[in-house]
């Protein structure tokens, strides 16, 4: 475990704010998971007996000492650390009164609900507003607070497609492709991430704080980047071009002959050093290949050249050849291999947390990238259980005495059992 992992006497960087989150499945959560490595408390409101969603998107599930299957998915434990549970019926009125004394102690809200469903509960920002003027609420929904599919319910894999990201993922020919992981979701809770702290800084200097409203199709969007652009700029749409780099040659998957490796030539004069290793130096003389511009343009010509040279010898000739060359190359790693990579183990990039449920009272989480030196990322807790804490933090928050903790668990506000 490493030093961050017991934070006692770490400055956090987000210390004393405090997030009631009201999200779930990875865009939201992914937001609070960054803000709860940088110190927040972040405190996540699910639904009794059943909780986040990304509970059951299994298998795999954690498996305890005897080898069965936990209700903890690796779904939802990707997400989920730095927070503590509390299961509130939030469609009771009395549970509705409780998410609104939560909010009076919160610096920000975050929630996932489709338009309009938590001002049906009196839990909308125009409701709050005026009570709590000083908290930062953000919403995040398929399609934005607004505009012809603010109804709809969006998913990852539909911003995926809507966005354009799949039009130019995959081979050339072919289905079109969605990105193997739910990048839409992830980036929505990274920009709602910078958002918050945008609007936390707005709210020290104002004392004013507001509503953030993010869609999973606007980031989708966002996010083209250079691809949008390209649209942009030309008027033509990019094409689809696999490994490919629209504007870069050769900057793609090459095969050796055990495997697959990655060139990314930057530019002419690496490009040379790259031929001249791999015993064409011919092809950087030819006028049709010596700049990039060429290259771009007689990409279809050149790649089957380059790939005809590269299948002649094995992945680590080529590796360790052209990274003395100081020409980029690099694996093409399974997620086993990530893992295992000299860099990925130094940057400690996996994080070992102890979890009374799981086998050997431990779980391995994906760290977070973020490096600060005087405010490092801690990781203070495991992804809780379902209403883990539900009864630490209505004593510490609300002042709540356990005689009516038993009360609210009798009549189904809160979670059936203690934890």
């Amino acid at each position: 475990m490493s030093p961050a992992s017991v934070g006692a006497s770490t400055a956090l960087a987000l210390s004393g704010i405090r997030v009631l989150d009201l999200s779930r499945i990875l865009a939201g959560p992914t937001c609070t998971q960054i803000l709860g490595d940088l110190g927040a408390d972040i405190v996540k409101v699910e639904r009794p007996g059943a909780g986040d969603d990304t509970r059951k998107w299994g298998p795999p599930f954690l498996r305890d000492d005897e080898g069965h299957e936990t209700s903890e998915s690796a779904y939802y434990l990707c997400a989920n650390r730095n927070k503590r549970s509390i299961d509130i019926d939030v469609s009771t009125a009395r549970g509705q009164q409780l998410v609104r004394q939560l909010a009076a102690v919160s610096d920000v809200l975050i929630e996932n609900h489709k338009v309009g469903a938590l001002a049906r509960y009196g839990l909308g920002y125009s409701q709050l507003k005026e009570t709590h003027p000083r908290l930062v609420y953000c919403s995040i929904t398929g399609f934005g607070q607004s505009g012809p599919y603010a109804e709809r319910t969006g998913y990852d894999f539909l911003a995926q497609g809507m966005g354009g990201i799949m039009s130019v993922t995959g081979e050339p020919v072919g289905e079109p492709m969605k990105v193997g992981v739910g990048i839409t979701d992830v980036m929505t809770g990274m920009y709602a991430a910078v958002a918050i702290l945008g609007a936390l800084r707005y709210r020290d200097d104002s004392g004013r704080g507001q509503h953030i409203d993010l869609a999973l199709l606007d980031t989708q969007v966002a996010w083209l980047i250079n691809a949008g652009q390209y649209y942009l700029t030309s008027g033509e749409v990019p094409p689809r071009l696999g490994n490919g780099h629209p504007n870069i040659v050769p900057y793609e998957v090459f095969p050796a002959n055990d495997g697959f490796f990655i060139l990314a030539v930057g530019n002419d004069e690496q490009f040379r050093r790259f031929c001249d290793f791999a015993e064409i130096t011919q092809i950087a003389q030819d006028e049709r290949f010596a700049t990039n511009a060429a290259r771009v343009r007689n990409r279809s010509t050149l790649i089957p050249l380059l790939k005809g040279a590269t299948a002649r010898y094995s992945v680590a000739h080529w590796i360790e050849g052209l990274e003395r060359l100081k020409v980029p190359c690099g694996p093409v790693n399974r997620i086993d291999q990530v893992f295992s990579d000299p860099q990925v183990r130094f940057r400690k990039m996996r994080e070992t947390m102890p979890y009374r449920s799981a086998m050997g009272g431990t779980v391995d989480l994906i760290a977070s990238p973020i490096r600060m030196s005087e405010t490092p990322v801690t990781y203070r807790r495991p992804p809780p259980r379902l209403g883990e804490q539900t009864d630490e933090v209505l004593r510490e928050l609300l002042g709540v005495e356990d005689d009516e903790i038993g009360s609210l668990r009798r009549a189904g506000v809160i979670g059936s059992t203690t934890r």
